[in-house]
């Protein structure tokens, strides 16, 4: 079997590096998708109750009276807006890396001879 050099090395390190911070990113934009869809389904159910309704904001740990039901709903707008643009970032952030990994996988591969490109684990 042939040595592996300091410069494969060092490729190898950061092809397991990239692995693990596009699991970070993932985990990251599962967490994100989550909120999405609570912001959407409260901005869904807001929609249906009539206006003599009460409604109740969170506020940490406390559920606070709401009257104002249109300063409500625009601060949920911008909520979601924020998250569809953070969602989208980190998505983009996960394809760069991702090309990035799948590349250098491939040229460790070729170093190695054409054998398996080594899996982080």
């Amino acid at each position: 079997m042939k040595e592996i050099s300091p410069q494969l090395q060092n490729q190898i390190a950061q092809y397991q590096q990239l692995q693990q911070q596009i699991q970070v990113l993932a985990s990251q934009r599962l967490q994100l998708e989550a909120k999405l869809r609570e912001v959407e389904g409260t901005l869904d159910e807001l929609g249906k109750v009539g206006p003599d309704t009460t409604i109740y904001k969170s506020i940490g740990m406390l559920l606070v009276k709401s009257d104002d039901r249109k300063g409500l709903k625009e601060e949920l707008d911008e909520h979601k807006e924020t998250i569809t643009i953070r969602v989208k970032s980190i998505q983009k952030q996960e394809k760069a890396l991702t090309e990035r990994y799948e590349q250098l996988g491939e040229r460790i591969q070729q170093a190695l001879g054409g054998a398996a490109a080594p899996q982080a684990g």
